[in-house]
């Protein structure tokens, strides 16, 4: 390393890349002093003699901990790998990378095409191994740096959760006071509409009998229209996400939770991608604080929302699985041949109508045309049928890859499955 060592005609020959870059979005607004600083090694790389200079800021606001994509970083890579570039300019080993899969990649490919490595500290050549070693220590540093940042913070963030101190989001109907802290929203109208869900669900015992008591009487339910703020709201025609959002939520029982949910790690084209919000088990929340604040409702009756709506879940995975009423042989109990995945039971006709059984989740979610659609021309059939067929006769249908059907010659229609429908079935089934 040298702060005034003479670069190569050869090197100077080629261009010079002044790489620019901040983590987030707000760094970017409000960490100016710090762009000008990294902008004014465009002057660096002139001092050094360079005429062909070239910045890349593609990247500001993008992460270097190699969880999201940097185009600006990949199109450096792509010149170093043309032999175009003579050195990389950044104000320190961080801008670069903070992993050591990328930095690592860029001091291979700089020394592969003998390009140098300039910082405010001097000038490194990666095909000497002291500047080698020095510039694996700071991207070392650099990862490490991070690592521990970000540990520090989530450790203090959790501690203050566990106080109950912490002042994350909160659901409509709730605000953080600056004094007595998190209590009920002092506006009337939106209080009253909370209220009104948990008298419905305690008098119909659903979500859906909420939803559609309270569209025919055209109740509205508020809608934050400052993001995350929840100072200023719209009042739009409830939808069913409102009510099952209030009734699954823990907060308006009077609980303070934190960590309901966790984030997802997964390779993608060689590059980790992390994914947030996917939700936890109930017993794998990180902090539970009952009776924290004001509740809608006791914890004891949030309980029992939670049990009845488990047991409304019709047609979830894991969900409760019994036959749904009505004059159709088995329904809700009888999967496809063909893709494994539950049949639909509707009625077609006049008066009470006709069965008929569907299978059209691979329309409704993938565009696809149905699997397989029939339905009976008797009612007499499923009358007699109904005391004869088990469920082991299903089973061993199943088994066999069949769809248990009435025979043909009453106007009813099937497709044997093959053999991966069979294992779906199977696997749904058990």
């Amino acid at each position: 390393m040298s702060g005034v060592e003479l670069l190569p005609a050869t090197v100077l020959k080629r261009k010079a890349v002044v790489y620019v870059r901040h983590s987030t979005q707000s760094q970017v607004q409000t960490n100016l002093e710090s762009q000008r600083r990294q902008y004014d090694l465009v002057s660096e790389a002139r001092r050094h003699g360079f005429t062909n200079i070239e910045v890349i800021d593609d990247d500001l606001g993008r992460s270097a901990s190699g969880s999201v994509a940097r185009p600006g970083f990949d199109r450096l890579v792509a010149w170093l790998c043309a032999g175009e570039v003579g050195a990389v300019l950044c104000f320190d080993a961080s801008r670069l990378a903070r992993n050591g899969r990328d930095w690592h990649h860029l001091l291979e490919l700089c020394g592969l095409v003998e390009a140098r490595v300039i910082d405010l500290d001097g000038i490194y050549d990666p095909c000497r191994p002291n500047d080698r070693l020095l510039l694996g220590m700071k991207g070392s540093i650099s990862e490490f740096e991070i690592g521990v940042i970000r540990a520090r913070m989530l450790d203090a963030a959790c501690a203050k959760a566990r106080r109950g101190e912490l002042r994350i989001s909160v659901p409509v109907g709730y605000l953080w006071h600056r004094e007595a802290g998190l209590g009920f929203d002092p506006d009337l109208r939106l209080q009253e509409a909370i209220r009104l869900i948990f008298a419905r669900f305690r008098k119909l015992g659903s979500a859906r009998q909420v939803l559609l008591s309270m569209t025919a009487e055209q109740m509205h339910f508020p809608r934050p229209s400052d993001g995350k703020r929840l100072t200023s709201f719209e009042w739009t025609p409830i939808r069913y996400r409102n009510v099952i959002a209030v009734l699954k939520n823990p907060f308006y029982a009077g609980a303070y939770v934190y960590g309901k949910s966790e984030k997802r790690t997964t390779l993608i084209d060689g590059r980790a991608r992390k994914s947030y919000g996917h939700g936890k088990p109930f017993d794998q929340w990180e902090v539970i604080i009952k009776e924290h604040h004001p509740g809608y409702i006791e914890w004891a009756e949030f309980e029992r929302n939670q049990r009845l709506l488990a047991a409304n879940a019709y047609g979830k995975a894991g969900g409760v699985k019994s036959a749904r009423g009505g004059r159709a042989l088995l329904p809700g109990l009888l999967l496809c041949g063909c893709c494994g995945r539950r049949l639909m039971v509707t009625y077609s006709g006049r008066g009470l109508g006709q069965p008929v059984y569907r299978c059209v989740r691979p329309q409704q979610v993938f565009g696809r045309p149905p699997c397989l659609t029939f339905g009976a021309a008797r009612r007499a059939f499923f009358r007699s049928r109904r005391n004869r067929l088990s469920g082991s006769l299903v089973a061993e249908s199943l088994k066999c890859g069949e769809v248990v059907s009435p025979p043909n010659s009453l106007g009813v229609g099937g497709a044997p499955a093959s053999l991966e429908g069979s294992r779906r079935a199977k696997k749904i089934a058990g």
